[in-house]
């Protein structure tokens, strides 16, 4: 009997090894995006900036996304070492950031936020494409890996807000640097076989996937499916810009503490762990496209209310909404591309989820809302509500269209996870 069983517990134990490892690259990765969003800011102001200044150098970027992170993704693919690519852009993040410690005057800033650009942008779409291959290959529930990063964040939001009421906001690159300092540590846990693009960890489908050509990445380029999926994503996910360039700026203003605006952002990410650790019974019963438009109507009611400038309770009871206006329309979209998109162009099409979500819509949001904040102050929610409301009638035409089946090419490599009401 254990001849028999053995088998299935060397694959369970690999599988506990692999959520593990991945567990751990979203814990470090999400210590450095707590840092970064809510706190980077608060240290351009720190270090004189003006609202119009930091508004161009949170955007840089965002920007730099648009042709970053779809040309670095497509070239895992076509070379097929995602992880080579991951471990090279850690070490280049770590170097950006330095230089962005030491810079002085707008100029250089904005040019070592072109290095943040040119190194940071991949590490998301390549740990989401490492991670998408293992619930692909070992049906890992992907919520439950994620939710590390979530929790993560809310240690570094709170972390970090404690830190600088103390000794100032003059910590906050320092503590960025050793956050990236653990990622890299992070990179090298991942198994090298995981991060080869096209392979299976099936016994008798070893052999690799066909080599990915241009016309793949094209085809995917002009799936009017995969468009309208950027689209809806993109709007809803955009429509945070307000938040994430100004919320920690607005709510000083507001006067709440450091200690409480950390607090606010770690309720909101609270809220989203939630999600996340039933996320597969909700995909399963609802659907990706449904969750997307529910996410949707959610952001709406989120921005239209904080357009009020409501106070710190109103404010906490609002923040639990990130649990859908990010949490749910994260977790839709990277279901959507692991049912959607086949393996072997999966880095590729992360790439062009985050230049046009991360890149474009939000970098040209970001950039909007300095002048935005400076004229409208925190009724400037009302246009993200806007932005949001667009965003989820896309959300609406795609779940009338999509039925849960591939958007282009062929079909995948290895077991795929169960698409239970992905149509919605």
């Amino acid at each position: 009997m254990n001849g028999l069983t053995s088998p299935e517990t060397a694959t369970q134990a690999t599988s506990r090894s692999l959520a593990w490892r991945l567990s751990f690259l979203y814990t470090v990765l999400f210590l450095i995006i707590g840092c970064y969003l809510p706190y980077l800011p608060v240290w351009m102001q720190w270090r004189g900036f003006t609202s119009d200044e930091i508004a161009i150098l949170i955007a840089t970027p965002l920007f730099g996304r648009i042709i970053i992170a779809p040309s670095v993704s497509f070239l895992a693919d076509l070379f097929g070492d995602r992880r080579f690519v991951l471990v090279v852009s850690a070490w280049a993040s770590l170097i950006a950031y330095g230089a962005l410690w030491v810079s002085s005057g707008f100029w250089q800033m904005f040019f070592a936020m072109v290095l943040v650009a040119i190194a940071s942008t991949t590490l998301m779409p390549l740990t989401e494409t490492i991670a998408i291959t293992g619930v692909r290959r070992a049906r890992l529930d992907y919520g439950k890996v994620r939710l590390w990063g979530s929790l993560s964040f809310i240690a570094a939001s709170l972390g970090v807000g404690v830190v600088i009421q103390q000794a100032g906001a003059g910590l906050v690159v320092p503590l960025l640097m050793g956050a990236t300092a653990l990622m890299i540590v992070g990179t090298y846990f991942i198994p090298r076989d995981l991060a080869v693009a096209g392979r299976s960890t099936q016994a008798g489908e070893g052999a690799p996937a066909r080599r990915l050509r241009l016309s793949d990445a094209v085809a995917l380029i002009r799936s009017p499916m995969f468009l309208l999926f950027l689209v809806a994503t993109s709007l809803v996910h955009g429509s945070h810009a307000l938040l994430y360039a100004f919320g920690s700026l607005h709510w000083k203003a507001q006067g709440f503490s450091g200690g409480a605006i950390g607090a606010l952002w770690s309720i909101g990410v609270i809220a989203e762990v939630l999600l996340f650790a039933m996320s597969g019974r909700v995909i399963g019963r609802v659907g990706s496209a449904r969750l997307l438009v529910l996410a949707g109507f959610l952001t709406v009611l989120r921005w239209s209310l904080m357009a009020f400038d409501p106070p710190f309770w109103p404010t906490a009871i609002l923040q639990t909404l990130h649990a859908m206006s990010f949490g749910a329309a994260h977790l839709a979209a990277i279901h959507f591309l692991t049912n959607a998109i086949p393996e072997d162009r999966s880095a590729t099409a992360q790439g062009l989820f985050s230049a046009v979500v991360a890149g474009l819509v939000m970098g040209t949001a970001t950039l909007l809302c300095g002048p935005l904040y400076e004229t409208l102050g925190g009724e400037g929610y009302a246009v993200m509500a806007g932005i949001a409301a667009t965003g989820t009638l896309a959300a609406m035409v795609l779940r009338r269209r999509w039925h849960g089946g591939l958007v282009v090419g062929h079909a995948k490599t290895g077991p795929q996870p169960q698409s239970a009401g992905e149509g919605g």
